[in-house]
């Protein structure tokens, strides 16, 4: 495994209007020094353009690390992450959503922890650090709290965020777990299996938040917030 890499896997689904802009705000951030990167996009069977605007600019950044690898079926964003994962070859492995939502200026920040050797897992919260935060719908962000309240519960962790994109791993964690969800069961899921590493060190950085409205493309759901309650409590009590 390369030393000092940064995997950023991207899970895409219909992201045929954000995917190039995204990827330019990956490229152009500055990482701390010695961190390399390398993109790999997890395109999951998209209806749209996803993927012939991921390969347009592949084929106009040739130098830039990207791989695409195209799901034969839709299958989740879960799924998409665990090809991801398995697909990486770096040190750090970090979850970038293909939306706007997440800035990746933030990338140094979320880092830091790792590359002083104090934490295995950063997790980037959205209510903890006033950074700036887009002010959207009331229900969401208390379903977000009381999804984060009830995980804590179970893995008696303090997080803020569960529900976060921003998780941020060192590889051999996160290769070394086995991961089930294919859809947004994904975030309680990892917390709670990472919840059980003995000795794991579990990190929050303060992020910002640009959300979007269902007519810009946001995808959950209530009936993945319904779900997540039951990976909630199978994960720590029955997996």
């Amino acid at each position: 495994m390369e030393d000092r890499i940064l995997s950023i896997v991207v899970p895409a689904y219909n992201e045929a209007t954000t995917v190039a802009l995204m990827l330019d705000k990956v490229l152009s951030v500055v990482l701390p020094e010695g961190v390399d990167r390398e993109i790999i996009v997890v395109n999951d069977c998209s209806v749209d353009a996803t993927k012939e605007k991921t390969e347009e600019y592949m084929q106009l950044h040739p130098e830039a690390k990207i791989r695409l690898f195209n799901q034969p079926v839709n299958r989740g964003k879960g799924a998409a992450i665990r090809k991801g994962v398995e697909l990486s070859t770096g040190k750090f492995i970090l979850i970038q959503d293909a939306d706007l939502e997440y800035d990746p200026e933030e990338y140094s920040s979320l880092l830091d922890p790792l590359l002083k050797g104090v934490a295995d897992v950063v997790y980037g919260s959205r209510f903890n650090g006033g950074r700036p935060r887009r002010v959207l719908f009331f229900w969401h962000t208390l379903g977000n709290r009381m999804l984060t309240f009830l995980s804590n519960i179970f893995t008696n962790l303090n997080l803020s965020d569960m529900e976060t994109c921003y998780k941020l791993f060192r590889a051999d964690v996160i290769k070394n777990i086995r991961l089930r969800e294919n859809r947004f069961g994904f975030e309680p899921e990892i917390t709670a299996k990472i919840s059980k590493i003995k000795g794991i060190r579990i990190f929050e950085v303060g992020i910002s938040y640009y959300g979007r409205t269902y007519a810009e493309g946001k995808k959950i759901n209530w009936k993945d917030g319904v779900h997540a309650i039951w990976c909630i409590v199978k994960y720590k009590l029955f997996d």
